[in-house]
């Protein structure tokens, strides 16, 4: 089978598993820098360009697309389902859980639990939207924001106010949540494969950090989950439309609540953490759903 990896990073840890998994078992693999490709929309057959020359077609596609090129790169993704590529990831489903807005409300909507969020732009009634929270603690997030960055704790009603206030000064929007104080700073990030949770672990942020990403200095360790948890997590991924994804759970008094799931998560923590081969149980589920030169008809929209 060909298989194409939509990087911008090929020598990145969860790239390169990838290529060893897909190698391992018998497949070509190329990584494809998905801003250096060319879209041929006018064409009766559609096409993409790349390197000068017209892309051979894949029987496979791999996105791993960064949240700063959302945009142009599920543009790529949706010209290869134009072509009746199959995709782990549809181009849809990766903008939907870009869009932190809109995921929640998709989340909400399929009953699934979650932490009390507000959504506000405007921020002159700052009380009030710490109130409609649940009042101080509160989490503030720009709506924007990857790996931790634009994430801050609003620890009394005074500090979570002015910090609300202040990202209003930016013209920018910003969602306000519970803080989940029985989590202490852990949560759960569990990798879902189709309709399976293969790897789950614990992240714990670093001393006196509330946010458990490992880039921000968290630790990870392999975790046993519940059944309501692994059936929370399940349930996020078709919520959003995603074969592959990461969902993040922080575990409150009133049962897992989502935090995120991530069209892209990274390989190398939970790997290492749990032991578990990630990159050989994707490259088996596209082995299982990708048959070479079938015609596909999935969305395209």
């Amino acid at each position: 089978m060909r298989i194409a990896l939509l990087c911008r990073s090929p020598q990145l840890y969860s790239h390169q598993r990838l290529i060893e998994a897909a190698r391992a078992r018998g497949h070509e693999i190329a990584t494809i820098n998905h801003l250096r490709c060319t879209i041929d929309i006018a064409s009766a057959r559609p096409k993409i360009h790349y390197q000068g020359r017209v892309l051979e077609r894949p029987d496979a596609v791999i996105p791993r697309i960064g949240a700063s090129v959302t945009f142009f790169g599920t543009a790529v993704v949706r010209q290869f389902e134009m072509m009746r590529v199959y995709c782990v990831n549809e181009s849809v489903a990766i903008a939907r859980s870009r869009d932190k807005l809109r995921s929640l409300q998709l989340l909400s909507r399929k009953g699934i639990g979650l932490p009390v969020t507000v959504f506000a732009h405007r921020t002159s009634n700052a009380a009030e939207i710490v109130g409609l929270a649940g009042g101080a603690p509160v989490v503030i997030k720009l709506l924007e924001g990857t790996q931790g960055v634009g994430v801050v704790l609003g620890e009394t009603p005074m500090a979570a106010e002015s910090i609300i206030q202040a990202f209003g000064g930016v013209n920018t929007n910003i969602l306000v949540q519970e803080y989940i104080k029985e989590a202490k700073g852990e949560d759960i990030r569990c990798i879902v494969v189709g309709d399976k949770v293969v790897a789950s672990m614990k992240r714990k942020g670093g001393e006196g950090e509330f946010r458990s990403n490992l880039h921000r200095g968290g630790s990870a360790r392999a975790e046993k989950i519940t059944p309501q948890e692994r059936t929370t997590a399940i349930s996020a991924a078709r919520a959003m439309g995603l074969n592959v994804c990461g969902v993040d759970m922080l575990r409150s008094n009133h049962g897992p609540v989502v935090m995120e799931v991530n069209s892209s998560p990274g390989l190398e923590g939970v790997e290492q953490a749990t032991g578990v081969d990630v990159a050989g149980k994707i490259i088996a589920f596209i082995e299982k759903n990708a048959e070479p030169g079938k015609t596909r008809t999935r969305g395209t929209g």
